[in-house]
């Protein structure tokens, strides 16, 4: 088990490291030049050797490099003397646009994510889990057809379609619910919950039905296992067979898929929480994107990355619960 989990963390580092690297690439060496965006339009020739100066991009790339790994560790100084300025670690640099501290500008953001994400996945995994699982066991009838003719029907449907038309019915015609807005629980329990109902379905609807799908398919491949022909064959009852023998292994590919769902999701619902207006992560990259503001972009890319990676190692080392046939050595 520890030398399993030394083997994950170092290839955990590893993928870290490489994303960096060329996530640094791609927004520092490939990208318009920092310099210019930072200083706009009307821009003279040593203001622009200035500001490079000041962001160490007049250096060589492995030296820009290996400072921007060390200012994620232990900080760094942006310029030098009495102008020079301190980035506390871990330091993602300063916006084009707002000379905010991303670090600063993702933490205010990431509570909203994270409540679209949690609140969107418990409704995702009860409806989809559910649905599959039933559809499962009356393979053939007209339960199974009805349930997987819905599911098709709304993984097919874009959420921002969803979004719009759930904001009309819901808010503009029948005038159930307000406008989403970013509430925090403490300050109105209700309202926040009226906020975030419509972004957790609408994420929720597409995931619900991909996962009743993949919950039907592997349920009837585990169903006509052996194993589960000795385990009837021993008289266990049809629920108890279910729970103790079926659902168990065919949650395993359901695990992996939502380790990473839910962790992509971390790293912002880009297009929900456009539609509705939600200051999350997923906001803030899309506004920057339309800024060209790179250093808010590098980070909500490495932020996902983060959450992708190690939501997988956590994936795995849940296998062994789930599936008593996988062992960790």
């Amino acid at each position: 088990m520890a030398r399993y989990l030394a083997g994950r963390i170092a290839g955990l580092v590893l993928i870290l490291f490489t994303v960096c690297l060329f996530t640094y690439l791609i927004f520092f060496k490939l990208s318009p030049d920092p310099a210019l965006l930072i200083c706009g339009k009307t821009c003279t020739p040593e203001r622009v050797t200035e500001i490079r100066t000041v962001l160490g991009i007049d250096k060589p790339f492995l030296t820009q490099f290996w400072d921007f790994l060390s200012g994620l560790i232990a900080g760094r100084d942006y310029g030098s003397g009495a102008n020079s300025v301190h980035c506390p670690a871990p330091c993602l640099g300063y916006s084009f646009q707002t000379s905010q501290s991303v670090w600063e500008m993702v933490v205010d953001r990431l509570p909203v994510s994270a409540t679209v994400a949690i609140g969107a996945a418990v409704l995702w995994l009860l409806a989809g889990i559910t649905a599959g699982l039933l559809s499962a066991v009356k393979e053939g009838t007209w339960w199974d057809r009805s349930v997987m003719n819905l599911a098709l029907g709304g993984a097919s449907i874009p959420n921002y379609v969803l979004a719009l038309a759930l904001q009309y019915v819901l808010v503009v015609k029948l005038r159930i619910l307000p406008f989403p807005s970013s509430v925090t629980f403490t300050d109105d329990p209700v309202l926040w919950f009226q906020s975030y109902l419509m972004p957790w379905i609408v994420l929720a609807t597409g995931y619900a039905c991909l996962y009743a799908r993949l919950t039907r398919a592997n349920v009837i491949d585990t169903l006509a296992e052996n194993f589960m022909r000795t385990a009837r064959s021993k008289g266990l009852s049809p629920v108890l067979t279910m729970r103790r023998h079926a659902l168990r292994p065919a949650l395993t590919p359901v695990t992996t898929i939502f380790g990473m769902d839910f962790a992509a999701l971390l790293g912002g619902a880009l297009i929900t929480e456009t539609v509705f207006g939600l200051d999350g992560v997923g906001k803030m990259a899309a506004d920057s994107i339309a800024k060209n503001d790179q250093p808010v972009i590098m980070a909500v890319t490495l932020l996902a990355a983060f959450f992708v990676v190690v939501g997988n190692v956590l994936v795995d080392l849940l296998y062994t619960g789930l599936d008593p046939r996988v062992r960790i050595r």
